[in-house]
């Protein structure tokens, strides 16, 4: 099985909950790649988190999180230059959720392309990041550069865009910065309002696919929360529904998806030759998608954020009670 190296940012999630005049908040371990990371160790896979860590409490609490959940922290590495980065998190009727986030200055945004271990980067891995590492100049360098090492190395680059328009300077457009990671990727991972976005800067969806199969895109998965998930290739499309669930909290639900699909690319030790061939089986394509969208059916049945993310036995079950 292949290792996933997941890449960016740490944080902690502050889930809120109403509680007379103001709301009382409990601390959840959480940012999108550690989210993913966490999810493929519970699925039973190799993944290894590639960040930096403020020397604080809440440092400390992300590490002992994911050494506690089987990730490889090895490769992380801590600073006292800023702190570890916040978000606080409220929710709607449905689990939908509003974040306001504390960063920056935060710690995730100061690893540099020379703070990489180079085993990191190898043939049989999987790197994988998304936008959130990208929302300053110096931050951005570094991720474009672990891309295109773990391109030059062989490995299989993932990339889930995680748009978070407050996370960006105001009146900076992020669209620029993203399509230079988006060419770098082989599987990217949209939802419905990433890909409009996508759409609104290049003229259109039609566009926005055709400047994607021009980089290195092999496949495409666009998620909708409940609605039908959407694949596209370059010669074909189709979708996947979703599974009826209760959403109790709907955090990390997207990481829980990419973070199957990852676990199943890894399982087949799948390389970017070998992505495109498993992108033209359509039965094969339509079983990773079953048992990601069971992933992140799971995950929104649940609060928090690693806290979230479910354990093979329980997508087993899953799956059986959906057959």
């Amino acid at each position: 099985m292949n290792t996933v190296c997941c890449f960016g940012e740490a944080l902690i999630d502050f889930h809120g909950k109403p509680s007379g005049a103001a709301p009382t908040f409990t601390a959840h371990a959480g940012g999108a790649p550690a989210n993913v990371a966490v999810a493929i160790a519970r699925l039973g896979g190799r993944a290894a988190f590639v960040g930096m860590f403020g020397r604080d409490m809440f440092g400390d609490l992300l590490l002992r999180e994911l050494a506690a959940a089987g990730v490889d922290t090895t490769h992380a590495r801590r600073t006292d230059a800023a702190n570890t980065a916040l978000a606080f998190v409220s929710h709607a009727a449905h689990g939908e959720r509003d974040f306001s986030f504390y960063r920056p200055p935060a710690a995730d945004l100061l690893f540099r392309d020379a703070d990489f271990d180079a085993s990191v980067f190898a043939a049989g891995t999987i790197f994988h990041t998304g936008s959130c590492s990208m929302t300053e100049p110096a931050i951005a360098d570094t991720t474009l550069a672990g891309m295109r090492r773990a391109r030059h190395a062989g490995a299989l680059v993932s990339f889930d865009m995680n748009l978070r328009p407050a996370l960006w300077p105001r009146g900076e457009d992020p669209a620029a910065t993203i399509w230079q990671a988006l060419a770098l990727a082989d599987v990217v991972k949209l939802s419905a309002e990433e890909l409009a976005f996508l759409a609104a800067s290049t003229g259109g969806e039609g566009h926005a696919f055709t400047r994607l199969w021009n980089g290195n895109a092999k496949l495409v998965v666009v998620t909708d929360g409940e609605r039908a998930t959407r694949w596209f290739t370059p010669n074909a499309s189709g979708e996947r529904n979703a599974y009826p669930v209760r959403a109790i909290d709907t955090t990390g639900a997207g990481d829980a998806f990419t973070a199957g699909c990852l676990y199943q690319f890894a399982k087949a030790a799948m390389d970017a030759t070998a992505l495109a061939t498993f992108a033209a089986d359509p039965d094969r394509l339509d079983a990773m998608l079953r048992f990601s969208a069971a992933c992140g059916a799971l995950a929104v049945t649940r609060a928090g954020s690693f806290a979230a993310m479910p354990a093979l036995a329980e997508v087993e079950a899953f799956l059986e009670q959906h057959a």
